[in-house]
């Protein structure tokens, strides 16, 4: 009977893992530098902004804040909460803020997060819970801002260069899991941080798996290997069965994201607006959503996504059109024994990037335009081909915020190294927009100016928007307390049980 008593309080006392699949190695578990996606999962479950956004993805409340105002239109407080700790039992403090923010705004790094600070006057300590933030002019992403990560001043105050620091493999954060283990191409096992503010999480570990291939991936879910998964529409409609969804349940909304192919407009041959022009009219873009999707996409029109203030109904996708890519092409100069080319680079990252490639060098072939391919491993397609801008094309997409920023994207000043131009977009009428839009404090007149950026954006064909896929999640229904919002299963992930 004491042993049955052991052996039961052995099994009762295990471990409970959260098994979940990243598709490549975080390039650096810091959140001011965490810009590909699988740094920025991660990160956000080891690092705290001030705020954040609530579980529909509307309202901004309290982080690390216990309570945040604005004095005035250029003028904001946040009072911290009051028991936080990092991961190393050392206190959290409006210390560790100012620090953040100088280590963002100073040379020695390349981010570009950087960018939401470029309108902060100064950031004052007024006492060790309260800070004060004061802005050179109205700003429209004030709050938003400080969903930045905020970084440990105490570990990080005598590093002499944070890009290479060993802080990005073996961070320090406040967060709801602290990290275990970190092998390449291997694990990665976060684990509950006893003494997170919020109350530890129910669910004792979190182990990443880094598997490239994303047939593996699917592979791994349906024989329950992994708890959570993506599910691309074509395995949802055609690979599963009743015993898988016996195990999972399915959680499906419109991603907050597109997948575009954009042009290098620093090369002279995309630099002939007829060319972009033609490609685009050359473009099904709702054959690549019924071959690629079945019905759990849709086609994108413009830079800003549906449901956002930013979105302009009345811009529509361009209707393949043959004859006139053909006509457009001819007039700058090319024909069958002269045909424009170029090569499209994507990564194996995705699954369904490389088919769309294929799809569209099809369809570009009706127009007489040649394409080649090539498909990268994602942490090479990063540092070898978009942020060195070595290529003539690349298939990628973004995942926004519920506000956009247009400034991260479209703006000349952000066609730097680390920025996000990768296209090197320059329009002036567009950058003065962009900056107006800055300071504007009124929703309505925003949104309006947002609205007529869309439109000059996607008259300029600096990408072709290609489409929004569903976000399709298998959620073993062994993980209980799940409560779906507007933004997603995740927001409420401390409260889980398995």
């Amino acid at each position: 009977m004491k042993l049955f008593f052991l052996l039961f309080l052995c099994w009762s006392l295990e471990a409970s893992t959260l098994q979940l699949a990243t598709s490549s190695n975080p390039a650096r578990l810091n959140p001011i530098l965490a810009t590909d996606s699988s740094s920025a999962e991660i990160t956000g479950y080891l690092f705290n902004g001030l705020v954040k956004y609530d579980k529909d993805a509307k309202e901004i409340i309290g982080d690390l804040a216990e309570k945040f105002y604005f004095i005035n239109d250029k003028t904001l407080v946040f009072k911290l909460k009051k028991n936080v700790k990092w991961h190393d039992g050392a206190e959290f403090s409006a210390k560790d803020v100012l620090f953040t923010y100088k280590t963002l705004i100073s040379d020695k790094i390349a981010s570009p997060y950087s960018a939401g600070f470029r309108f902060v006057k100064s950031v004052e300590i007024v006492d060790k819970y309260t800070i004060k933030v004061t802005y050179k002019k109205a700003y429209f992403k004030a709050l938003e801002t400080w969903m930045m990560g905020i970084l440990p001043e105490h570990i990080l105050k005598n590093e002499k260069n944070l890009m290479s620091s060993k802080f990005n493999t073996h961070p320090i954060g406040t967060g709801a899991y602290k990290l275990e283990q970190f092998e390449y191409s291997k694990d990665i096992v976060l684990g509950a941080f006893d003494d997170y503010f919020e109350g530890r999480p129910k669910i004792d570990k979190i182990s990443f798996h880094v598997i490239a291939d994303p047939v593996t991936r699917f592979l791994m879910l349906k024989s329950s290997k992994l708890d959570i998964g993506s599910v691309e529409p074509m395995a949802y409609e055609r690979q599963l069965g009743p015993k898988f969804f016996k195990k999972f349940k399915i959680y499906e909304k419109i991603s907050l994201s597109y997948t575009y192919l954009g042009f290098n407009l620093r090369l002279k041959k995309f630099q002939n607006p007829d060319v972009r022009r033609a490609l685009s009219l050359a473009v099904d873009r709702q054959e690549l959503v019924d071959i690629l999707f079945l019905k759990h996409a849709k086609v994108c029109t413009g830079p800003f996504l549906p449901g956002s203030a930013a979105f302009n109904a009345e811009v529509k996708a361009p209707t393949q059109n043959i004859a006139e890519a053909k006509r457009l092409l001819k007039k700058a100069g090319y024909n069958k024994k002269h045909p424009f080319t170029f090569e499209i680079v994507t990564s194996n990252a995705s699954s369904i990037r490389p088919y769309a490639a294929e799809i569209l060098q099809y369809q570009l072939k009706k127009v007489g335009v040649i394409v080649t391919l090539r498909v990268m491993e994602w942490q090479a397609f990063l540092n070898m081909v978009v942020f060195p801008h070595k290529f003539d094309t690349v298939l990628l997409g973004w995942g926004l915020s519920p506000t956009p920023d247009p400034y991260l994207f479209w703006d000349k000043d952000s066609d730097k190294k680390g920025g996000f131009n990768l296209v090197g977009y320059n329009n002036p009428k567009v950058n003065k927009m962009i900056e107006e839009s800055q300071s504007m404090i009124d929703r309505k007149k925003l949104a309006k100016n947002w609205q007529e950026m869309f439109k000059l954006i996607v008259d300029d064909n600096p990408y072709l928007f290609l489409y929004i896929p569903n976000s399709i999640t298998a959620v073993n229904k062994k993980i209980m307390n799940i409560k779906p919002a507007l933004g997603g299963i995740w927001h409420n992930y401390i409260e889980w049980e398995k």
